[in-house]
């Protein structure tokens, strides 16, 4: 699978504040650097926008579509046609946590390796980490991975899972990629396995506004009352009414279950109508058995390399 590159086209200004941050970086001055906040940490208000890091040497890494532009020679004269553009644009954002290097090899391995995504659908993949903090190892590794690969998503935040990371990461999409939005944005995390091309054709033929789509988890009578944090994708302007609705940190509802909150607030907020339960093709791994199913579009719970292992055996990737 070849990775597409995409930073000039989508990200015209990141660069440019990154670069200077990834140079630096090693040396300690992460908190002199990077100047723009995200929502804050989950304690402090800001402006909302994170910091994308593309590679010095590199374009992002997205997960290859089969459109690409195509140089057609005559002994006249030489013609580019360019593909068009896709009818939906999702993109992916990794949870993670700084120490993860080598969790973060293995899942760049599950989604460059996966057949390529259909024409009419391109996916990104970032991986969303809060500030590397003082530790000066992880300070080094993670922008020589930012400078390698151009796929970490660094938001403002000191490291958490249910203390505000999920808010600041839909707070700062809008506003990071707001030259070029997204139909969709999805959350995931590092122990799931998601397989783009499936996820790309059940997303094509649903609404690009108002969209919850994810792995319905039952309250009450209600089916849907919120989607399972394994996986769950919102349309782009379901991500920018999270980004500016300041009830959320105002009433501090960010701490708690993630997924369980943000379902909380879309209901709250009346947003979120059009929901789509995607089971049983999203699902957790049974710890006894393999209960892997041939139309999986996510499967969650691969917590260690063996598992990881199985789940490529299983969707043949290793026959490729």
């Amino acid at each position: 699978m070849k990775t597409v590159s995409s930073s000039q086209a989508l990200f015209p200004t990141s660069s440019k504040l990154c670069t200077p941050y990834l140079l630096l970086l090693p040396l300690g001055l992460l908190a002199a650097v990077v100047v723009i906040p995200s929502l804050g940490s989950s304690h402090v208000r800001s402006n909302g926008l994170g910091v994308l890091c593309p590679g010095l040497d590199t374009d992002g890494y997205s997960v290859a579509s089969g459109a690409a532009e195509k140089v057609v020679s005559t002994s006249a004269e030489t013609t580019t046609l360019t593909a068009p553009q896709p009818e939906l644009r999702l993109l992916v954002g990794v949870l993670t946590t700084p120490k993860r290097y080598e969790r973060r090899g293995i899942v760049r391995l599950a989604y460059a390796l996966q057949p390529a995504t259909p024409a009419y659908a391109q996916v990104d993949v970032r991986f969303v980490l809060c500030g590397v903090g003082i530790d000066p190892v992880d300070r080094t590794l993670v922008a020589l991975e930012a400078a390698q690969h151009g796929d970490i998503l660094l938001l403002n935040c000191t490291e958490n899972m249910n203390d505000g990371k999920t808010h600041e990461y839909f707070s700062s999409v809008p506003r990071t990629f707001a030259e070029t939005p997204y139909d969709y944005v999805m959350k995931t995390d590092d122990d799931t396995y998601l397989r783009v091309a499936a996820m790309a054709d059940e997303l094509r033929s649903k609404p690009r506004d108002d969209a919850y789509i994810g792995y319905g988890f039952e309250v009450g009578d209600d089916p849907m009352q919120f989607m399972h944090g394994m996986g769950y994708i919102v349309s782009w302007d379901i991500a920018s009414w999270v980004s500016t609705n300041e009830d959320i940190l105002r009433y501090n509802d960010t701490h708690g279950p993630e997924d369980l909150l943000f379902g909380k607030w879309l209901n709250i907020g009346k947003r979120g109508k059009n929901r789509y339960d995607l089971k049983p093709r999203m699902y957790d791994l049974n710890w006894f058995r393999d209960n892997f199913r041939p139309d999986t579009i996510a499967v969650h719970m691969i917590k260690d390399n063996r598992r990881w292992a199985e789940a490529f055996r299983y969707f043949n990737v290793t026959s490729a």
